[in-house]
């Protein structure tokens, strides 16, 4: 008998992270492997970043933080919020955290009471519904497709609510389809959540950034609902700056409170010296993002060509983030060298030994029909990527 707590016998391991594994092992053994299965910036944390990190050392901001972040970079927040967004909120409201995913988990386990509902369009985040899992809440899918660019309608959303109904989360522009929810259809959402006051609203903007339509709508803009709603943001995806650690959320007092409380007994207040790098980015006026958006843009529509050219793949344009989510159900029941492949996760498995190539299989996104592609990669990489896809799925018959 495991001598393992139920809790943690009971969370799935992270797709995404066990095929970067598989990929390093296979690498390990001195194979090729393209690695599209991550999500990460290939580029460099900006180099005005970096100083201000240097400087933050040198100036000996080496100690404990408040838990909820420096007041400096919280205000930074605060400001970024209404300049760039249109959401006025205090500093007192932001907490800052070790990365957004702790700010996720800081809000489900702050708000999610065990049995009460959570409710989550598929495909999402494959940690959406482990961390609903950790806090004792059950996940509610409303399932999307291709055709639809993987996005809800207002009446799905209202077939899904019910009493036990505690809370809604979603990724706009979103991980893993590259879907961005325009002012509109947010609006439309909005008018069903005017008529369950019960129900908060979690929005994971952590690709604002990387959007190929223009401004990032947040749900948050709406007064009806602004109080509800619970804004998840961070530094990782559009400054390059996944390994320092540093998110927020931004979210009514009472939340923020809580939050804060929470982290207050598991990790405290985030590294004192990416706190000092995350005012720099967000104080300092500079091209790197811009110039990072530019690069995804040319690198989505390279891979789209060439992804509109694989036979039975079903794939549509995405409007931001760095991923392709397309359908390969037309490979299922197909075979190569006496395998046969039954789903996406198999699918995903036969690319890396027979490719080379590392991507995620849908099921841990919550879509059994799919694969996630990541494109933070230089475009060389990608075309010797599509190309390898191509030839392998060639040989499934």
């Amino acid at each position: 008998m495991s001598a393992l707590s139920n809790r943690i016998n009971n969370l799935s391991e992270s797709a995404t992270m066990k095929m970067a594994k598989l990929g390093r092992e296979l690498a390990a053994k001195g194979v090729d492997v393209i690695n599209l299965s991550f999500g990460e910036p290939d580029f460099n944390t900006p180099k005005y970043v970096k100083e201000a990190a240097k400087k933050a050392m040198d100036d000996n901001y080496t100690y404990y933080t408040p838990v909820s972040g420096y007041p400096e970079l919280r205000k930074a927040v605060a400001a970024k919020l209404k300049k760039e967004n249109g959401l006025d909120y205090d500093f007192s409201q932001i907490v800052i955290s070790t990365g957004a995913k702790q700010s996720i988990a800081n809000v489900l386990l702050c708000l999610v009471n065990p049995g009460e509902e959570v409710i989550i369009p598929t495909p999402y985040w494959v940690s959406y519904s482990e961390l609903v899992k950790l806090a004792e809440g059950k996940s509610i899918f409303i399932e999307t497709t291709v055709d639809t660019d993987f996005k809800i309608t207002p009446e799905q959303l209202e077939a899904a609510i019910t009493p036990k109904t505690k809370l809604f989360m979603f990724s706009s522009p979103c991980n893993p389809t590259g879907s961005v929810y325009s002012k509109s259809e947010l609006e439309a959402l909005v008018k069903v959540f005017e008529k369950h006051p019960n129900v908060y609203i979690m929005s994971d903007e952590i690709y604002e950034y990387i959007n190929f339509v223009g401004k990032n709508e947040s749900i948050a803009q709406f007064d009806s609902v602004k109080d509800r709603v619970i804004v998840i943001n961070g530094w990782s995806k559009g400054f390059a700056m996944t390994g320092w650690r540093l998110g927020y959320s931004a979210s009514n007092k009472e939340i923020a409170i809580a939050c804060d409380k929470l982290q207050g007994q598991i990790t405290s207040g985030a590294s004192s010296i990416s706190q000092r790098a995350g005012i720099a980015a967000y104080e300092t006026e500079s091209e790197s993002v811009a110039e990072m958006l530019k690069a995804f843009k040319k690198r989505r529509d390279i891979v789209y060509k060439l992804m509109t050219e694989l036979d039975g793949v079903k794939v549509n344009l995405p409007d931001g983030a760095f991923y392709f989510f397309p359908d390969v159900t037309y490979y299922f029941g197909k075979s190569y060298n006496g395998k046969t492949i039954n789903d996406a996760d198999e699918l995903s498995i036969y690319l890396l030994e027979e490719a080379h190539v590392s991507t995620v299989g849908g099921d841990s996104f919550g879509d059994k029909k799919s694969i996630r592609m990541s494109y933070a990669a230089s475009e060389d990489t990608l075309i010797e990527a599509m190309a390898r896809i191509k030839e392998a799925l060639s040989k499934l018959k």
